[in-house]
């Protein structure tokens, strides 16, 4: 029997790509479960990981290829220059609401006391180490470790 009445204690969010858009969307939701005062853990996987590597979180791009939300065809999605231009411009609107940078955004998170993991099947898969990866991340862990985490009334797990 539940004993949290339905209450969200707890946001456990998978960052599996690491698209403009999609890290953005799990800084946004970890910001936000903090601010109403829910814990919030972020695990980076596959390509996640670029959001936390020091040499690669301030070069993400939109997705223009593949992402029906463009409103353009695949095919123009490819062209070069397209996704850059699309960058760009999601760059300037977020600018426009005050939206934090990659790095000072993954800064604001450890401050408010979003948990950061690596996934340690990754890190090995691309051959990265510690030092690749951004000071904000807690560490290198495996799926079963933050499976442990995620134990608990009220813990909601969300795949981006």
């Amino acid at each position: 029997m539940s004993t949290t009445n339905g209450e969200i204690n707890k946001m456990m969010i998978i960052l599996s790509k690491a698209t403009l858009e999609n890290v953005y969307a799990a800084f946004v939701l970890a910001n936000g479960a903090r601010s109403e005062g829910i814990e919030a853990e972020i695990f980076f996987t596959f390509f996640g990981l670029e959001a936390v590597q020091k040499n690669k979180n301030e070069k993400l791009h939109v997705a223009t290829v593949g992402n029906p939300a463009m409103h353009i065809p695949t095919m123009i999605g490819g062209l070069p220059g397209m996704e850059a231009a699309a960058t760009y411009i999601m760059k300037k609107e977020m600018e426009k609401v005050d939206m934090p940078e990659i790095p000072e955004f993954l800064d604001i998170l450890k401050c408010s006391g979003v948990k950061m993991w690596a996934c340690k099947l990754a890190v090995d898969m691309f051959h990265l180490k510690r030092e690749d990866l951004v000071d904000e991340v807690d560490d290198i862990i495996t799926v079963g470790d933050f499976y442990t985490k995620a134990k608990g009334e009220g813990v909601h797990m969300l795949f981006i």
